[in-house]
């Protein structure tokens, strides 16, 4: 049983990143800690993998299509994957087993970094129900390329922590500071999310025990959803799906933080 729910919660991965583009990328971590009982810390070590192999999929695609600015891509990628990889490797192994206790509530490194996805969840949701995921429509006059490099760095530290691509944080940027049109900062954001996954998944490898053969099976299997996903949305609005999808990840988002807060008590 626990098999069969591991390959359907691929499955579902791949197709919300077929559906709706990056976004999709925020339910791994919590189909893996909910659905197939993963630690979230060895869950975020492996959403880093299936996120970084399953966006590179979709970087290869926009490449093709000529979807991808390279030069924003590398400037905003380097600095993000220096800072996932020092928070994979140094900060997240330094984070204390239990940060505090309130009242007999303990806010453990799991609790704590579930509650920090959730709420990043919200956030993402937030910004999908907005406008159907296309609201960054203002492009930047000039470019700022060191400002590139700070929220590079910034989503580096927060992809590190939580496992997840940071898409909805890496489009607006691309799109209001390095004037990238709307589908091109889509295309260059995966490429981003690729590189920057992938580089951090490393430096989960001399720290955890990793189960290969889950892995690679879960991210195929999320890959072959991908193009699933992807047939599917020519036939539908994608405004509209990102707006749907955006309330169901609010609806998680909440979930986690009322099943981690309260139901812990």
């Amino acid at each position: 049983m626990e098999i069969f729910l591991g390959y359907l919660s691929a499955v579902l991965i791949g197709l919300s990143l077929g559906l709706t583009g990056g976004g999709g990328s925020i339910l791994t971590v919590p189909l893996l800690v909910y659905v197939i009982g993963i630690n979230p810390i060895l869950a975020t070590a492996y959403s880093l993998f299936v996120v970084g192999v399953s966006a590179g999929v979709g970087a290869i695609n926009a490449i093709k299509k000529g979807m991808l600015e390279f030069k924003s891509a590398f400037t905003f990628a380097i600095p993000s994957m220096i800072s996932v990889f020092i928070t994979r490797k140094f900060i997240v192994p330094a984070i204390p087993s239990q940060i505090l206790e309130i009242n007999g509530f303990e806010l453990t490194k799991e609790v704590a970094v579930m509650i920090l996805f959730a709420v990043l969840m919200i956030l993402a949701a937030f910004s999908m129900i907005r406008a159907g995921g296309d609201g960054y429509q203002q492009k930047a006059t000039h470019t700022h390329p060191y400002m590139l490099v700070v929220v590079g760095l910034v989503v580096g530290l927060i992809a590190g922590i939580v496992g997840a691509g940071g898409g909805f944080l890496i489009i607006p940027a691309l799109v209001l500071l390095a004037g990238i049109p709307m589908k091109s900062a889509v295309g260059t954001s995966l490429l981003i999310i690729s590189s920057q996954s992938l580089i951090g998944f490393l430096g989960d490898v001399t720290e955890r025990v990793i189960d290969w053969v889950f892995l690679l099976e879960f991210s195929l299997i999320a890959v072959a959803g991908i193009f699933i996903g992807m047939a599917i949305a020519k036939k539908i609005s994608n405004k509209h799906l990102k707006a749907i999808f955006g309330w169901f990840v609010l609806c998680m988002g909440v979930y986690i933080i009322l099943a981690e807060v309260f139901f812990e008590i």
